[in-house]
């Protein structure tokens, strides 16, 4: 189960709806080992696509340096489709290198013009090319 809170969340569905019609992309660290996101980490999809994301290579290298510096690992590691529905694709599984992450992934495919309206936000473990459903609870706090 992901547990993340509301103002985690609300930052994710935001940066999405901001990057509407193209993909949103991000990460929210935790402290390594607990499996707790604490800290927002918005990214640039290097693609700009409607359809595709890609964080760009020196903007992750530096977000994996600042994660070891702050003894930190990717809890969530987010996208938006814009589309379809938020279930991974073929290419977000193949993609999927972070066995203890939670890839969340936000649709605002049946959202407006501006990225508001309707949305879904769902939570998926991607363990070896297995794509497993988790239940989301949003929290105030921790």
């Amino acid at each position: 189960m992901l547990t993340i809170t509301q103002a985690l969340y609300d930052q994710i569905v935001a940066h999405a709806r901001e990057d509407h019609p193209d993909e949103a992309c991000g990460v929210v660290a935790g402290p390594e080992g607990q499996d707790r996101p604490e800290r927002f980490v918005p990214m640039l999809n290097a693609a700009r696509s409607p359809t595709f994301y890609e964080f760009d290579s020196q903007d992750l290298l530096k977000l994996y340096r600042e994660l070891d510096d702050r003894d930190e690992e990717p809890a969530v590691i987010y996208h938006s489709h814009t589309a379809t529905e938020a279930y991974p694709s073929r290419t977000d599984i193949s993609y999927a290198n972070e066995p203890g992450a939670h890839y969340v992934l936000v649709s605002t495919a049946d959202a407006d013009a501006d990225g508001a309206g309707d949305f879904q936000f769902r939570s998926f473990r991607i363990v070896d090319g297995e794509v497993t459903e988790e239940e989301v609870k949003v929290v105030e706090a921790y």
